[in-house]
């Protein structure tokens, strides 16, 4: 089974992951790096470059882009939680997510903002394929706007944060003595490789 593009899960059950200054968390963390790149982001970039020339009213992947992006919060939050799967916990993690991370933090400043998002721009567009309430996805103005109830997400300014928190996470996994965390990756990843 391919885990990431290239690497067996055989691959990543042959890495030596028990000492911390193993030369094998470097490779453990290229594999998520290509596994989350490949599935995720990439993606997402190829259809926000497909739309920068058009007018702002013409851009139509704003819930695509939101969909894909919403998955991987999900599983980097498992991964941070070291979760092997997210039942019954999604709008746990993704709070804590979008409370805690560093690119998101400064936006989503309460609960109830982190709330509205999950039940509004997550569920609503998973589960409706729409937005809940009056929340809307564009691709202007700041990262999140909240308008009485409802909050506006720039879709384009919310991948590039995401992005820039995937790095960040993996620049963390990298750390020696971030021994949680990466327990907490393992343990996800071991559940993936099982699978």
């Amino acid at each position: 089974m391919k885990i990431a593009p290239g690497v067996n899960a055989s691959e990543w059950h042959a890495l030596k992951l028990d000492d911390p200054n193993s030369a094998d968390w470097e490779k453990a963390v290229s594999m998520l790096a290509a596994r989350i790149r490949d599935r995720y982001l990439e993606p997402v970039d190829f259809l926000i470059a497909s739309e920068e020339t058009k007018p702002a009213s013409h851009r139509r992947f704003g819930f695509t882009i939101l969909a894909i992006d919403c998955l991987l919060i999900e599983t980097l939050g498992a991964f941070i939680e070291g979760l092997e799967g997210t039942d019954r916990q999604s709008k746990k993690v993704f709070r804590t997510f979008l409370r805690t991370r560093k690119q998101f933090s400064a936006d989503f400043t309460t609960d109830d903002i982190a709330n509205r998002f999950y039940e509004d721009i997550r569920c609503g567009i998973l589960h409706q394929a729409e937005t809940g309430g009056e929340s809307k996805v564009w691709s202007v103005g700041p990262l999140l706007l909240v308008i009485g109830n409802a909050i506006v997400v720039n879709r384009s300014k919310f991948h590039e944060a995401l992005k820039t928190e995937f790095d960040a996470y993996l620049s963390e996994l990298r750390e020696i003595q971030n021994l949680t965390l990466r327990s907490n990756f393992r343990k996800k990843m071991n559940f993936i490789s099982r699978r």
